[in-house]
């Protein structure tokens, strides 16, 4: 399992080089089908996968990407406002088919998954997205990697009760490892790039704040799996499980770099 892990996790990385790299619209499409994938899975833990509302959110997710990338952020609104509507039109006419939880969950995945992704192409084709659409995984996977390192070094005291029930294996050390792990990173990664004080000094909060809201992030997605009596959204990824399992951490970092990067005006 470990080298199968490893081998799709290099090969997971080296597809996402590419992708931020080259940019455009084959990251543009990358993310839409990601999100596609993601709502899927979503769905699928409340047994609506297959359902004329999911198909209408499907659809819903494409055209809230392409009004995101052109910045029509009224028409986002107005979008989603069709999209409930004729989710709901579903639930009242198929009554009692589907039950309340089943048609929440399809509108919180429109937010949850679509327009929390969109935030990693919305970084990309900013100016220097080049650059800044990395601080979303070092937030994410880099706090990842440093909170387990630091866990399994120095781990001692496990989580409070309620976070403990969602991930008994995380600690304390990890979790605070994690943030300080992807901060230093951040400021490593500022410090080669753009050698200057002020940058470090950014790249440094947007790092910290992102590895926190990442913690959060992998714990929400892991209350939604244990709420439904599952260990993985899928198995999509060999090793890692579906797109959520690989990108819970990642769909909470978007949207905090992209407004934190917005709001430094860099």
């Amino acid at each position: 399992m470990f080298k199968t892990r490893l081998l799709s996790g290099i090969v997971l990385m080296i597809v996402t080089i590419a992708l931020m790299v080259y940019g455009g619209m084959p990251l543009f499409i990358a993310i839409t089908l990601i999100s596609l994938i993601g709502l899927f899975e979503l769905y699928r833990t409340v047994k609506a996968e297959k359902s004329l509302p999911a198909f209408i959110c499907y659809l819903a997710s494409i055209i809230i990407d392409v009004l995101i990338l052109d910045n029509y952020d009224l028409l986002f609104i107005y979008a989603m406002a069709i999209t409930l509507i004729l989710v709901l039109a579903c639930y009242v006419t198929a009554f009692p088919k589907f039950d309340s939880e089943q048609i929440t969950m399809m509108i919180f995945g429109l937010i949850y998954v679509t327009a929390f992704l969109s935030c990693i192409f919305k970084v990309r084709f900013l100016e220097n997205g080049i650059i800044t659409v990395w601080l979303i995984f070092i937030c994410s996977w880099g706090s990842d990697t440093c909170a387990y390192c630091v866990g399994r070094l120095l781990g001692k005291h496990h989580l409070p009760k309620g976070f403990g029930k969602l991930s008994p294996k995380k600690t304390i050390e990890g979790c605070v490892g994690g943030i300080v792990g992807a901060a230093l990173i951040g400021v490593i990664f500022a410090a080669i790039v753009y050698k200057t004080s002020e940058m470090i000094v950014t790249y440094l909060i947007i790092s910290a704040c992102g590895a926190v809201i990442s913690e959060i992030g992998d714990l929400a997605a892991s209350a939604i799996k244990r709420n439904h009596d599952i260990k993985d959204y899928g198995n999509l990824i060999p090793g890692h499980g579906g797109i959520l399992d690989r990108f819970d951490s990642v769909i909470f970092t978007a949207p905090v770099v992209y407004l934190l990067t917005m709001a430094l005006g860099k």
